[in-house]
């Protein structure tokens, strides 16, 4: 039996930046009253009070439910309120290196749009992301830029010669996350073990980034049996599956 369901949030929960729907609140409480339940992704803490906190009842089944922001370099637990555990905060001069990578990245892949909405590059303090249209760009303009992550890639393996001493993964729709060396959502799922005492294989991950290169594919590469969904839709439907094998409303098969 699984103890804990960890989720990733854009494109997994809600679509990139936005709040969780009806539904999927409907869903997230429901399944928070049978199992623990973590969500990690590149966003940070007030993105996670704006997409989820802000859309669950707020009573008693919150202490089932761990946040993991900047694709766990950070740690929060509810105890009445919400508790740091930990963050993995860069130093200075590392954060200076890694803006002056992106820029230079930025500079030789020529992607620079002709309009950004926000912030380009954002220190997260743990985590570093680049977001190519700017952190409050439409959703239909960022689904637009990179679909299938061709740029991303290409600007990924430039990274990677520039930051070797870093994680460097692709998320969202437009993003590129930079965190610490091995501070990643394996990092976060190991802290989820150790902090809940819950064991890799009485997890489960979904995600949309279950791919190489995504910032997904950590958790897989941590050993928890992962899920990749392509977007909420589909991760409503494995929710109410789950809900249902709990309920004893179907036989269950081992995931």
């Amino acid at each position: 039996m699984k103890k804990l369901i960890v989720f990733d949030l854009d494109g997994t929960l809600a679509a990139s930046k936005s709040s969780l729907d009806g539904e999927m609140s409907s869903l997230i409480h429901n399944l928070l009253a049978l199992i623990r339940v973590a969500v990690i992704s590149g966003g940070d803490w007030p993105q996670f009070q704006k997409q989820v906190l802000s859309h669950l009842p707020q009573d008693a089944s919150l202490s089932n439910l761990s946040l993991l922001p900047t694709c766990g370099t950070k740690f929060y637990r509810y105890a009445g309120d919400w508790t740091k555990i930990y963050s993995e905060d860069f130093t200075s001069p590392e954060s200076q290196q890694i803006t002056d990578a992106l820029n230079q990245v930025i500079e030789r892949t020529g992607f620079k749009p002709q309009k950004l909405w926000g912030k380009e590059i954002e220190d997260r303090g743990s985590q570093i992301t680049y977001s190519a249209l700017g952190q409050q760009a439409p959703l239909a303009e960022k689904v637009e830029w990179d679909p299938y992550y061709a740029k991303r890639k290409k600007m990924k393996g430039m990274l990677d010669k520039l930051l070797p001493e870093f994680s460097i993964r692709m998320g969202g729709a437009t993003s590129i996350d930079v965190t610490k060396p091995g501070i990643d959502k394996a990092y976060g799922i190991k802290k989820l073990k150790e902090i809940l005492k819950i064991q890799l294989e009485e997890m489960i991950f979904i995600g949309d980034a279950l791919f190489p290169g995504g910032n997904d594919y950590p958790a897989e590469e941590a050993g928890v049996v992962s899920i990749p969904v392509k977007e909420p839709e589909q991760t409503k439907r494995v929710i109410q599956a789950i809900i249902a094998c709990f309920g004893g409303e179907q036989k269950c098969v081992t995931v």
